[in-house]
């Protein structure tokens, strides 16, 4: 082994250089003297001969990394040592990492005493290779003096060398969207992207260092047609003396592209889009959840305005004939199936353009909720009596002529009706079957949102098929006035709820504008001595100023929690957490979603979770999606979850998450905390 001595002046920015027959290498520093705050930026600077190399932190399958020990260094308190971006060097199949040319290590120092000297002194070890390696150490030595901080002149050296650490330097505008397993669990695929501001992929590269067991290939990249998106594809082989998985398996990711880099943790996960095929079994299985998830969100409490609409449509069909009964419940299951089909097209056509969908994402929308209050408040007063849809006199005869029915056309746009207002719910079973058809392709998603519309029509096909169940009803009477009356209330009580989640999206003075013109159109519906043409021009006015004149005083909300039990969603630090041996709960809620609010009432809230969640030991996380957010959808998605409620519990005993229940119960909840408190062998 060579080793090379040097003995630098007393103080100096910069160290003479060690040569060998194939490097140099000398210390700078960034400031001539300590300053005040006593820490200072320093570099280890190589400059080495024509085809040599020397390795990164991670060599890959040959070399060791350089290392610098500062052990025998005076007044020194603590030190940090950064990588820059290295390259890729491929010889006979082996893939390593590191510096040709020239490459400067940047590493900060900090001084225990900021008024006295500082005198860094250790040594250097590192690799050189070509045809041939050869390790070398080196003893280094440099003192800074104390004093105010000046600039040396290898300040913009030391600057360029930090812009090249990945985290540490200039933004490099580059994101990582989404980390998967694939397939049978044998490759691992890195979605990246980069903002429109910089410049597009030239070259984009990925190095994975995970456990020793597991190894990982050059990927495959394939990159967008705009330059802007990449997608990388590594190999996955694991050890054959190992038993373990790479599933769950902390993984450091470092994506690179050229000179700039970005370093991220992400804990590795199988992607359920990922599945090589599908039995025909596996699939038969889905659609029965789908169908039997369907069925079961005309129980939820969000849908309780969509079961009140049911029973009104019963009743008012109670003395009707069979065949008229059926032909109308045939209608209102068209109009179900209809909007599922309506949502798994919108879906496809989403996904096409590389945009993230989601189950009730449309409630993040004002313009929608704008619309669906505007829609409730008139269902309301029509059941008050106040305001009646009269379509032109020979429209509605061809529509007799041809069904026998004027109505058909109000009963197939009731099904759509209750489609819309069920969709922020996430019924048990419903998150299973949407999540795996949004994960996979256009057929899927076709067959199993049709799937979720028959079992949400089942009711009103089950009175198609016999109409005799509805003879079970009490007869037309003068009860059936007081029960639209009733059921009016209920309908502007779901306004109500249309009105505090729009307040969230616009801002409190924006949502009282909305309910101001929507009351105003209430009273005006409810004077019976204007004329129904005059009547209809003030609603259509109304309407229109509903939707368009809030929007002046829409403000961007700021996003906080009010409950001082929970912090920030921040996924990035759940893998430090749960290293350190704490629990994390993440709950991924909306104003919107009443199946969350639920859950908040009948357990999150409860006084045994809040005590738990308060200790110490536990960090609870809120993850607020009432408002779009891209990292909130890319955690769902990574879970192949496309709706919510969605609760994960994070622990020492579960460092890849116990995922719960769409409806949370207490036992299930304890449950999953014990679990995860407990460290695995």
């Amino acid at each position: 082994m060579l080793q090379c001595v040097w003995v630098s002046a007393a103080f100096s920015s910069a160290t003479p250089w060690v040569e060998t027959d194939y490097s140099r290498v000398r210390l700078i520093s960034a400031q001539e003297t300590l300053g005040e705050q006593g820490s200072l930026m320093m570099g280890l600077e190589f400059k080495l001969e024509e085809g040599w190399k020397t390795y990164w932190r991670t060599p890959g399958d040959a070399g060791y990394p350089v290392s610098l020990g500062l052990e025998g260094s005076d007044n020194l308190s603590e030190s940090e040592f950064f990588w820059p971006v290295p390259h890729r060097f491929t010889l006979f199949g082996l893939e390593t990492f590191g510096y040709s040319e020239s490459v400067i290590f940047p590493f900060e120092v900090k001084a225990a005493d900021p008024e006295r000297d500082l005198l860094l002194k250790g040594q250097v070890s590192y690799l050189l290779c070509k045809e041939i390696c050869i390790p070398f150490d080196a003893e280094i030595s440099i003192g800074i003096p104390a004093g105010d901080a000046f600039p040396s002149l290898e300040t913009s050296l030391i600057d360029a060398a930090v812009g090249l650490v990945p985290g540490k330097g200039a933004e490099a505008g580059l994101a990582v969207d989404q980390v998967f397993l694939q397939g049978s669990k044998n490759s691992l695929e890195l979605r990246a992207v980069v903002s429109s501001t910089k410049e597009g992929f030239v070259a984009p590269d990925l190095v994975v260092e995970g456990p020793p067991e597991f190894s990982f290939s050059k990927p495959e990249v394939v990159v967008g047609d705009d330059g802007t998106t990449a997608v990388l594809t590594l190999a996955v082989a694991v050890d054959p003396q190992s038993e373990t998985v790479v599933e769950g398996k902390q993984l450091r990711l470092l994506l690179m592209d050229g000179a700039r880099g970005l370093e991220v943790e992400n804990i590795a996960r199988f992607d359920p889009a990922a599945v090589a095929d599908t039995s025909f079994y596996e699939f038969s299985v889905i659609l029965a959840v789908a169908l039997l998830g369907g069925f079961i969100l005309n129980l939820m409490p969000c849908v309780l305005p969509v079961l009140s609409l049911k029973m009104l449509s019963v009743v008012k069909h109670g003395g009707r004939e069979g065949s008229a009964l059926r032909r109308s419940f045939l209608m209102t299951s068209a109009g179900i199936v209809s909007s599922f089909l309506l949502l798994a097209s919108l879906a496809i056509g989403v996904k096409a353009l590389g945009v993230s969908v989601g189950w009730g994402i449309q409630f993040q929308q004002p313009l929608f909720l704008i619309i669906m209050a505007v829609v409730v408040t008139l269902f309301a007063a029509n059941l008050f009596g106040w305001f009646e849809v009269l379509a032109p006199s020979a429209l509605n005869d061809r529509a007799v002529a041809a069904s026998g029915s004027p109505s058909l056309r109000g009963d197939f746009f009731t099904g759509v009706f209750a489609t819309l207002l069920a969709t922020p719910c996430s019924a048990p079973f419903l998150g299973t079957a949407v999540g795996f058809a949004l994960a996979r392709g256009s057929f899927e998603i076709l067959v199993i949102f049709t799937f979720l519309g028959l079992g949400m029509a089942i009711p009103y096909l089950l009175v198609a098929l016999k109409p005799g169940f509805a003879t079970l009803l009490p007869r037309p009477g003068a009860w059936m006035v007081r029960l639209k009356v009733f059921l009016g209330l209920l309908l502007l009580g779901t306004g109500g709820w249309l009105l505090a989640v729009l307040q969230v999206q616009i801002g409190t003075l924006a949502a009282l504008l909305v309910a101001g013109l929507l009351l105003a159109g209430l009273c005006v519906m409810a004077f019976q001595s204007q004329r129904l043409l005059r009547r209809g021009m003030v609603m259509t006015v109304l309407g229109v100023m509903a939707l368009v004149v809030p929007m002046g005083f829409a403000e961007v909300p700021k996003a906080e929690i009010k409950d001082d039990l929970w912090q920030n969603f921040d996924v990035k630090s759940i893998p430090q957490i749960v290293a350190d041996g704490r629990i994390v709960f993440v709950d991924v809620t909306a104003d919107w979603c009443l199946t969350c609010q639920v859950n908040k009432k009948l357990v999150l809230e409860r006084e045994e979770i809040r005590d738990f969640l308060a200790t110490e030991q536990v960090v609870p996380m809120l993850a607020d999606w009432t408002l779009p957010s891209e990292e909130i959808t890319a955690y769902l998605k990574s879970y192949g979850r496309y709706g919510i409620p969605f609760n994960i519990v994070y622990g020492p005993g579960a460092p890849d998450g116990i995922v719960l229940s769409e409806l949370l119960t207490m036992e299930e909840t304890l449950e999953a905390f014990k679990k995860a408190s407990a460290r695995q062998e």
